[in-house]
């Protein structure tokens, strides 16, 4: 891929939209070159020395090389793999070490939904380095909000807003998985999920499945909902939920067949869990 910057000139309904590109770019920084370029304008170029401070967010994404990063909360090491995160207002100053130099692929973008995403703990000017790996859905996604920035058809902000956002998740789901690559724990949560599913019509003992590996039920039930974002006895409830909101739709039986269908002590505590979860009863929910 040859060098490639553009800077943007987004209107008015792209800034409504809510994340909109003010620049995007990459380029293979050979050893001992100058960096930055002298090409970037006054507000983008630094020089060392000062550092600067840019009035919206970047994404960098080093593939090759290494260099070093700092900012108010300290130095940090660049490496293949990593993503620099900058953020408005933030002083800072990177570049590539002189005996490597470095490939670098960059998004500059704002707006009130960028901003949302970005107060992430994930994305804190403490941590501004994530080290994700050589990824080749974050390098896709790189090269083919490239693509719309180079021919800037109709429309390209908004698609490239939500390329934005799809970038930010794969970030966030990758330093997630990191807890659980590898790890039996990871396994096991895949099973009772299993369990869960195919038992959706049963009571499922969590806590004997913990004990069928050896663990206890407590770390089962951080672990879990760490892995998911739920807890177990939730994450049973909210299947048996989506079954009988199915089964309410597709079918003729009876509030009070679906509740016993799906193991629930009584119509009563059924209707109040449906709605509990749902914001309406079940009768409501299939006229």
């Amino acid at each position: 891929m040859t060098d490639f910057l553009k800077y943007l000139t987004p209107g008015e309904r792209d800034k409504e939209w809510g994340i909109f590109l003010n620049v995007a770019g990459s380029s293979l920084v050979a050893p001992s070159s100058v960096y930055p370029s002298p090409q970037h304008p006054t507000g983008y170029h630094f020089n060392w020395e000062q550092g600067r401070y840019l009035n919206e967010y970047q994404l960098n994404y080093i593939t090759e090389g290494k260099g070093v990063l700092e900012n108010e909360n300290g130095r940090f090491q660049i490496k293949p793999g990593s993503i620099l995160v900058t953020s408005p207002n933030v002083w800072h100053r990177y570049k590539p070490l002189l005996k490597t130099g470095w490939k670098e692929q960059y998004i500059g973008f704002n707006g009130q939904i960028a901003a949302q995403f970005l107060a992430h703990p994930l994305f804190s000017p403490q941590q501004p380095v994530i080290n994700i790996g050589i990824r080749e859905e974050i390098l896709d996604t790189y090269l083919k909000i490239f693509d719309l920035v180079k021919e800037e058809k109709p429309g390209f902000q908004q698609i490239a807003a939500g390329m934005v956002i799809k970038l930010l998740g794969y970030l966030l789901s990758f330093e997630m998985q990191k807890e659980f690559t590898g790890k039996r724990i990871a396994t096991i949560i895949e099973e009772a999920r299993f369990k869960m599913r195919a038992g959706v019509d049963k009571a499922i003992d969590l806590e004997e499945i913990a004990r069928e590996h050896h663990i206890g039920y407590s770390y089962f039930r951080k672990m879990f909902k760490s892995y998911t974002g739920v807890a177990p006895h939730q994450y049973h409830l909210e299947l048996k939920i989506m079954r009988a909101k199915e089964l309410l739709l597709s079918t003729d039986k009876s509030i009070k067949e679906i509740s016993f269908e799906l193991g629930f002590q009584s119509i009563h505590y059924f209707s109040r869990i449906f709605k509990n979860k749902t914001g309406i009863s079940p009768g409501e929910f299939r006229k």
